[in-house]
């Protein structure tokens, strides 16, 4: 019986400063791949989340992660619905005969 989702604290470094980020795994495994899609590193990545507070370091890391991973996926999401239901789309081919 699962006791909910697992959540990983991981060691990082931002700015030349020893940091650490609990996430949970889902969360880590996002970011992994929209690393991946980027072309770089989980840590570049969260470096430039981390950016994104300036001046404003009482934002939870962590929530702004969860919120840059969801953000990401619902670009993509609505990415292929565009594509799915563009005007060329056979769905939108006309039965008429």
């Amino acid at each position: 019986m699962s006791t909910g989702p697992q959540i990983s604290k991981r060691s990082i470094r931002l700015l030349g400063h020893p940091t650490s980020v609990s996430l949970e795994d889902a969360f880590w495994q996002a970011l992994a791949e929209i690393a991946a899609a980027q072309g770089r590193t989980v840590t570049a990545l969260i470096a430039d989340i981390d950016r994104t507070r300036s001046g404003e370091k009482d934002k939870n890391l962590s929530s702004l992660l969860r919120v840059h991973a969801l953000q990401w996926y619902q670009q993509q999401v609505s990415s292929m619905a565009r594509t799915s239901f563009s005007p060329n789309s056979s769905s939108h081919s006309s039965n008429r005969s």
